[in-house]
């Protein structure tokens, strides 16, 4: 009853603050509410719309969202880092027990704050400012080439599309809309080159509209790469158009893509508040047997083991003697993590060094424009120990000795194995293209470092550099451990959804929807 008695008191007194409210609305208005006039003038309603999407080619935070969207599967995948705790038991992402309800941020993120947002913008700025559309055009590409490069077909064409909005493309249809899209973009931002329209919101380039034609034209030549083996003759041309356009490509490190935030990147918080994430054995292999001075810029020295650089195998299972996930933890987590010099708020997404060696390759093809294999190959080292103020670029070019090294598990020896390659440094001008090749993908690797997504991606495609197995394969032998982890079957929030959709789609991938059948571009033949 006295509850009773305080509700009527209660209702009377706020029917009175409404009626009062009502007719003092005059001089209550809040003159720092901003209308939507006053957004159009320096287009903030579009400029809003840019920051999501730049903060969720990969999402930032929280950091969670990133572990699972990116960090517990092509991270790993790529040879880059590993877990030292054996989530689930060991059942997880990293053994190949594909855990689905992680997989979904892979698809949800990008969708829901890029492809939304890009959406939006188009339609605000297609007609009347075809520059600001064409910078979400390229970031949109940025965005979803990835998405694609983890699960094949994707809703991209028909995205926005009412009528057809689940239905998939396939990654051909996907890809050769990634190239119209840049043809748009690169056109648009050409006609009014000059403007500065995109400054405000522009995380990377200050609004150099040049600054964002190379990216396009750098990003044409990485797509383009990736379809060389499956469609070599619209590989060559969109390779050549990117080469041969008038501002060129990224080849500084100016022009490098990163993205500036004001937040932390989210290894820093997956790396030293959780301490989840540490080296990769394949890391280690391949940076200490070439005494590579950035091994010690990617990372720190363990702290409970010898050496410069101490890194993990992937796919570790709960290994027999220890209680439980944080036991065996304890024992791997004082192995090298990442340093400090690499998970600042400024996030790396493409840099002049890769660039230079997707000429490089572009050269091997013999595609006009590329330059020298060599010459590009060289530059992509010299760019990439510039860009991580390392010395000895042109003693480690000349290096034609060193070679990957064997791997030691100081806490467990049954995790031991040799390594994989036996692929030197120096430009074998007698080599053949396939050894050369190795040489370029290798290095190119290094340089990307931390971006597992690309990493991962040209792994796939050319089968270098060659990394080592997971420990332990529970993929119920849907994947081979040797071939290793292709791709991510289709999510959960999908099949619930578009059920429809991603019964064409899997019809579309060319077999069963598993993390063992290949994409498109991945043709697992001959890289020539």
């Amino acid at each position: 009853m006295k509850n009773i008695n305080k509700l009527f008191i209660y209702t009377i007194i706020l029917a009175f603050i409404t009626a009062s409210c009502s007719d003092l609305d005059q001089f209550n208005t809040n003159d720092r509410n901003i209308t939507q006039d006053q957004l159009e003038v320096d287009f903030q309603h579009v400029g809003s719309k840019y920051k999501p999407i730049f903060e969720s080619i990969y999402q930032y935070t929280p950091a969670w969202s990133y572990q699972l969207q990116q960090n517990l599967n092509a991270d790993v995948y790529s040879g880059y880092m590993t877990n030292p705790r054996p989530f689930v038991a060991g059942a997880n992402n990293t053994t190949y027990a594909l855990v689905s309800g992680w997989n979904n941020f892979i698809w949800s993120v990008p969708y829901s704050n890029v492809m939304n947002n890009v959406d939006d913008i188009s339609k605000l700025t297609e007609v009347e400012f075809p520059t600001l559309n064409a910078v979400a055009l390229i970031l949109k590409v940025e965005a979803m080439h990835r998405v694609s490069d983890v699960f094949g077909p994707i809703v991209y064409s028909n995205f926005g599309d009412l009528a057809n909005a689940g239905v998939y493309d396939s990654q051909q249809e996907a890809y050769n809309a990634f190239f119209n899209d840049l043809d748009t973009a690169v056109a648009s931002l050409m006609a009014d080159i000059d403007s500065q329209k995109f400054a405000a919101f522009d995380k990377s380039y200050n609004g150099d509209y040049r600054q964002w034609v190379k990216l396009a034209n750098s990003l044409r030549l990485r797509l383009a790469i990736r379809i060389s083996k499956v469609d070599p003759t619209k590989a060559k041309t969109e390779g050549e158009k990117a080469l041969s356009q008038s501002l060129g490509l990224m080849a500084s490190n100016e022009d490098n893509f990163n993205v500036n935030s004001s937040l932390d990147h989210p290894l820093s918080i997956i790396d030293n508040s959780w301490g989840d994430i540490r080296m990769n054995a394949s890391m280690e292999s391949i940076l200490v047997g070439y005494n590579d001075g950035r091994a010690e810029k990617y990372f720190d020295a363990p702290t409970s083991v010898a050496g410069s650089v101490k890194g993990i195998r992937g796919g570790l299972p709960l290994l027999t003697g220890y209680a439980d996930e944080l036991a065996q933890k304890a024992d791997y987590i004082g192995f090298s993590a990442i340093n400090d010099g690499v998970h600042t708020s400024t996030v790396q997404l493409m840099t002049a060094a890769e660039v230079a060696f997707l000429k490089a390759e572009a050269a091997l093809r013999g595609w006009t424009g590329s330059g020298n294999a060599q010459a590009n190959y060289e530059t992509g080292i010299s760019l990439s120990f510039e860009q991580h103020g390392v010395g000895g670029a042109a003693a480690y070019i000349a290096d034609n000795t060193s070679t990957p090294a064997d791997y030691v598990d100081p806490v467990n020896a049954s995790n031991n194995i040799a390594a994989m390659s036996n692929i030197t440094i120096a430009w074998d001008a007698g080599g053949t293209n396939e050894e050369n090749l190795e040489r370029i993908i290798t290095q190119k690797w290094i340089a990307m470092f931390p971006e597992g997504q690309e990493a991962w991606s040209e792994y796939r495609r050319t089968g270098y550099p060659k990394i080592f197995p997971v420990v332990s394969n529970q993929s119920g032998g849907t994947i081979d451990t040797n071939i290793q982890i292709r791709r991510i079957p289709f999510v959960d929030s999908e099949l619930s959804t578009n059920p429809d959709g991603v019964s064409a789609a899997v019809s579309k991938l060319g077999g069963p929807d598993n993390g063992g059948t290949r994409l498109w571009w991945d043709t697992g033949g001959s890289n020539f």
